[in-house]
């Protein structure tokens, strides 16, 4: 069964892709998403059962009207009013998901000892693109228990070039042969 949060944020999808306006929508949303965790008092209130449902609403109508797309606004609205507001950051990554998937678009995390420079960027990201055939966007993390090396993970596919990973390798060989 699928949660809340899939069916909504798929459900949003949907109707942005319908009405031609899916890049629009998902920046609204990331920036929504990005004021509401820098302002948790905000969604608290928006989620407090003892402030009237018109007021609620109000305050979002304050807040966006004129400064999001409607059905995004309504969307809050909806998901305000059904007391899911705290599912929205799943419902962002369910949409998300799907606008990728739409889009031929893949996410890759990168995760290094040392941060890469931006020509190494540009070499990771157009590599990747070719063996994908896809669009390739990089979330970079640093990650020093790597000691060097890169760790990608991409399309539910891990691919280990770290030192860490090749020990790692070396020592469950070892094992093999010992026992």
């Amino acid at each position: 069964m699928m949660r809340a949060a899939e069916l909504y944020g798929e459900s949003l999808y949907d109707l942005a892709a319908e009405e031609k306006q899916e890049q629009d929508i998902l920046t609204e949303m990331q920036d929504i998403g990005t004021l509401l965790r820098e302002n948790p008092k905000y969604a608290a209130l928006l989620s407090e059962p003892s402030i009237p449902k018109e007021k609620r609403l109000e305050l979002l109508d304050q807040a966006f009207r004129g400064e999001i797309r409607p059905y995004l606004l309504n969307f809050l609205k909806l998901i305000t009013e059904r007391g899911l507001l705290f599912q929205y950051a799943g419902m962002c990554r369910a949409y998300e998901r799907r606008y990728n998937e739409a889009h031929n678009i893949a996410v890759a995390l990168v995760r290094t000892a040392a941060s890469l420079d931006e020509s190494e960027k540009t070499k990771l990201r157009e590599a990747l693109e070719k063996q994908s055939g896809k669009q390739v966007v990089l979330n970079e993390r640093v990650d020093a228990s790597l000691l060097g090396g890169i760790v990608v993970e991409m399309d539910g596919k891990t691919l280990d070039g770290s030192v860490a990973g090749r020990l790692l390798a070396i020592r469950k060989k070892v094992e093999e042969i010992v026992l």
